[in-house]
């Protein structure tokens, strides 16, 4: 699994926690920036990590801003992403069991890093049931296509 990962400077300091999960584990990854503190658009971030993924260049995507929210948003528009805001483990499981998610989002201001490292940890580990949810997916593919014109990924 390769994952890309991304921030703006709301989100960068649990990014690095996250960064050092990733590399313990033994995950492959590649940071997308923010590097630094000094403020930024999170959209930008979100753009580059999204594409990345509906690219098929990368499996997954973990995003970080202050809430998680702004940079869910911009992810989601993207065609092919379904980016999914978790703030608990539950969430993080069934956003991956049931939705297929891709994008994982989070908030640095929200969660602590003890919590968001076992939020990440389910969600890499997680597989996608298919089953009856596939079925739903596919319909969130066909909303693409018709609202957006490019959600074949």
């Amino acid at each position: 699994m390769k994952i890309a990962l991304g921030c703006d400077h709301g989100g960068l300091k649990l990014k690095e926690i996250v960064k050092e999960f990733l590399t313990k584990g033994n995950y492959r990854f590649d940071d997308f920036g923010t590097f630094n503190e000094e403020s930024v658009d999170y959209p930008d971030f979100a753009e580059k990590v999204a594409e990345a993924v509906a690219s098929g260049a990368y499996d997954r995507g973990v995003l970080i801003c202050g809430t998680g929210i702004g940079i869910g948003i911009a992810a989601n528009k993207v065609p092919g992403i379904r980016a999914a805001l978790c703030h608990d483990v539950f969430s993080a499981r069934a956003s991956r069991e049931h939705n297929d998610a891709n994008v994982l989002t989070m908030g640095e201001r929200v969660i602590g890093p003890g919590l968001a490292l076992e939020i990440v940890k389910t969600w890499l580990a997680t597989d996608f049931a298919g089953c009856r949810h596939a079925r739903r997916v596919e319909k969130i593919r066909n909303l693409e296509k018709k609202h957006l014109g490019n959600g074949d990924k």
